[in-house]
């Protein structure tokens, strides 16, 4: 059932943090959503409050993931009408310990629109998600609710950049130079009137200019790097080389987590993330998102789809797992899911486990996989059984017929 009801207090003791840092154990009040307090085993808790207590025996707790590409209202298109991916459901997020996802729209920025992803991210905040999004989609002009991207960002609450913009790809909508240019002075000057993140979240495809539009817009503008956002760019290996140089101009990159058979001509996730890392490249300008109900294609070189996948946000925690058994120590991996992450989208309550900071809490067991899920003080995975789903998870004949009386 959605919207379960969640005690007032939660106590949470001998927990061994990582905030992303390692902290040790540790325990933590959560209420209200919030991490209240922090305080070491020999500390005494607070008390005289009703409180639910639960001893995690020494697991490793963790920030909850930010996904920063999703696509919330589903992506695809690429083959006809019958090839839209339906929207993934609440639980396909928590249970791959995901508490924060930021909504994008990709090829379809026509019959799909920036209306229908500001109402999928009003819906999973009514389901507990924390969840923004960016206008646009592939194509230039924007798709936009004001008119301008720049009015988008600056009064909807929820829209915190653009994209993600495609280039590079056959899908594109072929950018020129000035066109994104215009639109990443958009998004900047919006994000600095808001507080906002003010980004623009570029699509790489395959196409041999790579990133070289990015490289031509730093060098002939004024604009800071960090306003370029480039993602996929483990898509090629050739490209993720291209990538490691922009994030040494500042920009941060970002890796996708999609299955790589072997022999292909790109990285995975973890190969990629731990290539970055063993890198001279800032560790702090480098994130991982899943691309999670997006059309994962291929095309043949007439531009024909000739395969489909499609992404999950699960292949975020699998990634964090791949790397850990390589044995990369938990606190160096993490950032690129959780503190980077918030950092780039100037989320200041997400990425940490921190007084203060909203209650996103995922619990790994001794194998690295996700045993318990909270999101914003609400348990929503408890010892590997989801306890919180979406509103129509589960919904079959029973709802239709109550509905037909």
């Amino acid at each position: 059932m959605p919207h379960a009801s969640t005690p007032p207090l939660v106590l949470i003791r001998n927990a061994d943090v990582f905030a992303p840092q390692p902290l040790g154990r540790r325990q933590l009040l959560v209420g209200g959503g919030r991490v209240l307090w922090i305080g070491g085993m020999d500390e005494a808790a607070p008390s005289g409050l009703p409180m639910d207590v639960v001893d995690l025996q020494g697991q490793r707790l963790i920030p909850g993931l930010i996904d920063g590409h999703v696509h919330i209202t589903g992506g695809g298109g690429e083959s006809g009408f019958a090839s839209r991916v339906p929207a993934l459901p609440l639980s396909r997020y928590t249970s791959g310990g995901v508490t924060t996802v930021i909504g994008v729209l990709g090829t379809d920025d026509l019959a799909r629109s920036t209306r229908e992803l500001v109402a999928g991210v009003m819906g999973l905040r009514e389901e507990g998600l924390s969840a923004w999004a960016h206008c646009g989609g592939y194509h230039l002009p924007p798709a936009t609710v004001t008119g301008s991207a720049r009015g988008d960002i600056a009064f909807i609450e929820c829209l915190i950049g653009v994209g993600e913009v495609a280039i590079s790809d056959h899908r594109s909508s072929q950018p020129t130079l000035d066109e994104l240019l215009k639109i990443a002075a958009e998004a900047h000057v919006a994000g600095l009137m808001t507080g906002k993140a003010g980004i623009v979240h570029l699509h790489l495809g395959d196409g041999p200019r790579g990133l070289d539009l990015v490289r031509r817009a730093l060098d002939q503008s004024e604009l800071p790097a960090r306003v370029f956002n480039p993602t996929h760019v483990n898509r090629r290996r050739a490209l993720f080389e291209e990538a490691l140089a922009l994030a040494r101009r500042g920009c941060t990159i970002d890796i996708t987590a999609f299955p790589v058979a072997e022999g292909e001509d790109a990285w995975s996730a973890a190969d990629a993330l731990q290539r970055y890392l063993d890198s001279d490249a800032p560790a702090e300008r480098v994130t991982v998102s899943s691309d999670a109900g997006g059309c994962l294609a291929c095309f043949d070189g007439e531009g024909h789809l000739c395969g489909m996948d499609i992404g999950a946000p699960a292949a975020l925690g699998d990634t964090i797992a791949r790397l850990l058994a390589r044995g990369l120590p938990l606190e160096k991996v993490l950032p690129a899911f959780t503190a980077n992450v918030a950092s780039l989208l100037r989320l200041p309550r997400k990425g940490h486990v921190a007084v203060g900071g909203d209650a996103d809490l995922v619990v790994l067991d001794a194998g690295n996989r996700i045993s318990d899920v909270m999101a914003l003080g609400a348990w929503h995975v408890r010892n590997g059984a989801q306890v919180r789903t979406g509103t129509f998870e589960g919904a079959g004949p029973s709802l239709h017929s109550k509905q037909g009386r």
